[in-house]
């Protein structure tokens, strides 16, 4: 949204959509996501379908570096595209997001709930025709908590008996891992402690299988094709666009029904309204000029399982200084935030990170500015009226939002405290590779949680998680995270992590700004199977065209 016009326009329709709509949730910087490239060629490969047949689908997303390496992902856009090409064991449903049965025909809980057996379909098979073994898994889950290059969500599986300790290298000794095969067809996993969100867990693409020549693989930045396994192949991979046919060797291609997908990166929005009013374009995400797009009933606006905030840095390599909850906690209360989270610039401005669940307990963060408390609290740290402060460096995406709100937060520590502060900007494409890497106090995120639970906003931030790129550090809120990560009772979970969310609150660690809605474009009287829901995910298998019957006697 870059006027102010658009911004009212599109608020006045999500009042009215909110009422219709699912919640929500997935993740992405400020308004857009970043990038990266893939290839070992498909033995499967098949000619190129042409743009213009019938039954291939056209969206639009906005313009990533693709990354095909579903163990080393960040970004809802390869989430989107991993639906296609990969299926874990088991998947979303595409309206209730509950788990499905996939390569996993069914599975096995034990009394105690804390051991799976999955049995894996003998139907399911890679593109090349090899059948998916549960050895793959094994294989590939291991090599996600490899601690020499742990996957970014391996710490998810540290429910699984012997997992932490083997990524985190305090045990070296993979077959001391609760990941096993007994039996032929079998993959069974043994659980430190019942986990009743496991198999939510299990939708995620990076517990998908990697064929074992994949797994070989040391470099993907070049790939632009995978030996995948999912209901589509991949026939052409380049900057600009990605083209992929149906799988004729798919365990379920009797239930998908387009012959294949062609995904567009654009940011012409223009372009996109245009497209989708003829009928070229059936789906684009976001980034569409709503003044030039004359189908409005196309626009599907929805709340998302998401939150948009800052974050200070706890890195080692940081200033000591912003280590202090004191000072982070003084900052926050100078900041403008009825200037920051103003109506006219966001739909959902919130002060928490978890979006609002059924039951959960309210928290609170920062609210207002409190220039008073904040005095007071830079004075016990050791920095009266802000005398000795180091440097203040933000880190964030390209975009007008961020830089508002960093404009907005730096004006008011320079002004109240003569603190030295700098704003540096980095492209979508490089922004999550940087934040990873690069010594800031300050960065910016929007997370979309990958399953619908509080878990999947609250882990991310434990001591030894890969997801925490801020390097938040404390004991405290570890304990808290892992009790409610084995809590069964529904109540006593919720309850233990807004505890857990209230103390990164109350730290300062975390400033959320908004609650980020779902936008899409796509007219769902010629598409079926799509539907609004937390994710924001929509699997591809199960999209199809609508078929126009004509009455009986028409010509």
């Amino acid at each position: 949204m870059k006027t102010t016009t658009k911004i009212v326009t599109i608020s006045l329709l999500f009042c009215v959509l909110l009422a219709s709509c699912q919640s929500t949730a997935k993740s992405q910087a400020d308004t857009k996501e970043p990038e990266d490239r893939s290839q070992p060629q498909s033995e499967n490969q098949a000619q190129e379908p042409q743009a213009n047949d019938e039954n291939m689908l056209v969206v639009s997303l906005s313009p990533p570096k693709i990354n095909l390496d579903p163990l080393h992902t960040f970004t809802s856009t390869e989430a989107q595209i991993y639906t296609a090409i990969y299926e874990g064991l088991v998947t979303y449903h595409p309206f209730t997001l509950e788990p499905m049965p996939a390569v996993a025909e069914y599975w096995e809980i034990s009394s105690d709930r804390k051991t799976y057996r999955f049995h894996i379909r003998e139907s399911a098979r890679y593109w090349n025709g090899d059948q998916v073994e549960p050895e793959h898994f094994r294989d590939t889950w291991l090599v996600l908590i490899n601690p020499a290059n742990p996957g970014e969500y391996g710490s998810l599986l540290d429910i699984i008996k012997g997992a932490r300790d083997y990524r985190l290298g305090l045990n070296d000794d993979p077959t001391s891992v609760g990941i096993t095969v007994p039996e032929p067809g079998i993959l069974q996993v043994e659980l430190e402690k019942p986990a009743p969100h496991f198999l939510k867990i299990l939708c995620h693409h990076s517990f998908s299988p990697l064929h074992p020549k994949m797994l070989e693989v040391k470099d993907w930045s070049n790939m632009t094709t995978v030996l995948g396994n999912g209901p589509f192949t991949i026939v052409e991979s380049n900057d600009t666009e990605m083209v992929l046919k149906k799988n004729q060797l798919y365990w379920d291609s009797n239930a998908v029904h387009l012959d294949g997908i062609k995904i567009v990166y654009s940011d012409d929005g223009k372009w996109a309204a245009r497209s989708i009013d003829n009928g070229t374009l059936h789906w684009a995400e976001g980034n569409v000029d709503f003044d030039v797009l004359e189908n409005k009933e196309a626009m599907i606006l929805n709340p998302v399982f998401s939150t948009t905030y800052f974050f200070f840095s706890s890195s080692p390599s940081q200033s000591e200084s912003y280590n202090n909850p004191q000072l982070r906690r003084a900052l926050g209360l100078l900041v403008p935030w009825d200037e920051v989270r103003n109506t006219q610039y966001m739909y959902l401005p919130t002060d928490t990170l978890v979006p609002q669940i059924s039951s959960y307990p309210t928290v609170h963060g920062i609210t207002a500015t409190d220039s008073e408390t904040a005095m007071k609290l830079l004075d016990e740290a050791g920095f009266s009226d802000g005398k000795g402060l180091p440097e203040i460096k933000f880190l964030i995406p390209e975009g007008t939002e961020a830089q508002r709100i960093a404009d907005l937060m730096a004006e008011a520590w320079r002004k109240a405290l003569g603190v030295k502060v700098t704003i540096e900007s980095a492209g979508f494409g490089d922004y999550y590779e940087r934040i990873k890497n690069e010594d800031f106090t300050l960065g910016v995120l929007t997370w979309v949680g990958d399953f619908a639970d509080p878990l999947s906003f609250l882990q991310m931030w434990t001591s030894d998680a890969a997801l925490n790129v801020g390097k938040y550090h404390n004991d405290r809120y570890d304990a808290m995270v892992s009790e409610a990560a084995t809590e069964e009772n529904e109540i006593e979970r919720y309850k233990e992590m807004a505890t857990a969310e209230q103390l990164l609150l109350d730290d300062a660690t975390v400033l959320p700004i908004k609650h980020a809605p779902a936008f899409n474009i796509i007219d769902l009287d010629r598409v079926r199977g799509w539907f609004p829901n937390p994710l924001d995910i929509h699997p591809f298998k199960y999209l199809e065209f609508e078929q126009f019957i004509l009455p009986d006697g028409a010509v």
